[in-house]
């Protein structure tokens, strides 16, 4: 006897494909598959009672954030609430921030006790939760970027008052370059300078021609 050949057991139930609707024949008829003929690797057939049911789709869900980036989040914030609390009454004028949180920080600076400042602090960033800190720190930067620039200024203006004190030739140089310069004015600054340094004196020249220099001198824009 040929096994191969065996039938189906026919006891063995019957599975029947309820297809969708361009799956099924245009005759209504419905297709039977026996256990036999199913294929290994052939996904289950979905029921009608689920085509109504979405699929998720994983690759476009939007998940929330986590704690751990809410939290970064809240932190830089409160850092850059802490950083305007810094900034000169001009300064806090110059920013679009609300209200409530001008008042905030305001009131940061008349708080002494540690544990008042620490609630405010918390008060603050609470506040800045509401705020869109891009343009805050484009400013802030922007300041930053001017203090920079000043900070280099005065060095200059510094170095030069020591190469003057230190050297004629450093006068010959300047005068050169700005030849408006009340000469005698400034020679007499020099000398009185120098004096008061070897006599240990109070450098009132000293300071004079920091003064001077940055009239020759101008900080530019």
């Amino acid at each position: 006897m040929n096994t191969h050949n065996k039938e189906p057991d026919k006891n063995q139930p019957l599975h029947i494909h309820l297809g969708d609707d361009e799956d099924e024949h245009d005759d209504g008829e419905v297709e039977v598959i026996r256990p036999h003929a199913r294929k290994a690797d052939s996904p289950p057939a979905r029921g009608r009672g689920l085509r109504s049911q979405p699929v998720a789709d994983e690759e476009e869900e939007e998940l929330p954030p986590s704690k751990t980036k809410i939290k970064q989040q809240m932190h830089e914030l409160r850092d850059l609430g802490m950083e305007l609390t810094e900034l000169g009454k001009d300064q806090l004028a110059q920013l679009d921030i609300p209200e409530n949180l001008r008042d905030a920080i305001r009131e940061m600076k008349n708080i002494n006790k540690f544990g008042a400042q620490r609630r405010q602090m918390q008060y603050i960033g609470k506040l800045m939760r509401d705020v869109d800190p891009a343009p805050i720190i484009a400013r802030l930067n922007a300041w930053k970027g001017y203090s920079q620039q000043h900070t280099a200024y005065m060095h200059q203006l510094e170095r030069w008052r020591d190469r003057l004190l230190e050297s004629d030739s450093a006068l010959t140089e300047l005068l050169a370059a700005h030849p408006q310069v009340d000469v005698q004015h400034l020679r007499a600054l020099i000398r009185n300078a120098q004096k008061e340094r070897e006599a240990g004196k109070p450098p009132k020249n000293y300071r004079e021609i920091f003064q001077v220099l940055k009239e020759i001198l101008p900080e530019p824009n």
